[in-house]
């Protein structure tokens, strides 16, 4: 298939790109079967799809948290946080469901139990007056990994997150 430049008529059959410099999710709420939301990030604009579906956008490098959860008639099927770094054009991804064209991955947990382990670390980070969209990426990704093994947790204190910050700009 072809692709035609953005502002363009494409041509019969052709497919716009889906890549357009921002990031979309697609949130979903259909109440006790199926929620999509986020937990932080700062929406840069919003689509309304229907009543239960809307397309949210995110700027390169947003950092974002995505909840996915799904029920039956005897509860929960299904349950997952990813929290994902929207990529900047041409840079490489890992793709994610619900989320194009997909993003920098840097913690993925499934299962309610890790997701709402996860959730208290969010809420911990804002009870100590913290941004969870400024945390160090590498503090996401130390949280991926400690649980999925099961293990706790660091904190991240306001100290961590000055020397994050002062890291930062250093490599600006």
């Amino acid at each position: 298939m072809t692709h035609s430049p953005p502002g363009e008529r494409a041509p019969k059959g052709a497919v716009r790109p889906l890549h357009t410099g921002m990031t979309e999710i697609e949130l979903i709420w259909i109440e006790k079967r199926l929620e999509h939301w986020i937990r932080f990030g700062r929406i840069a604009g919003e689509r309304i799809v229907s009543r239960k579906t809307r397309i949210v956008t995110f700027r390169p490098d947003a950092i974002i948290a995505f909840v996915r959860w799904s029920a039956n008639d005897y509860g929960t099927i299904h349950s997952r946080i990813d929290i994902v770094r929207a990529v900047r054009t041409g840079e490489a991804y890992t793709t994610v469901p619900f989320v194009r064209p997909g993003g920098e991955l840097l913690l993925s947990i499934q299962g309610w139990s890790k997701v709402q382990r996860a959730l208290e670390l969010i809420d911990a980070i804002e009870a100590a007056d913290l941004d969870p969209c400024e945390v160090a990426p590498d503090h996401w990704r130390h949280a991926h990994n400690r649980l999925s093994s099961g293990e706790p947790v660091r904190a991240y204190t306001a100290e961590r997150h000055q020397a994050w910050l002062k890291r930062k700009a250093l490599g600006q």
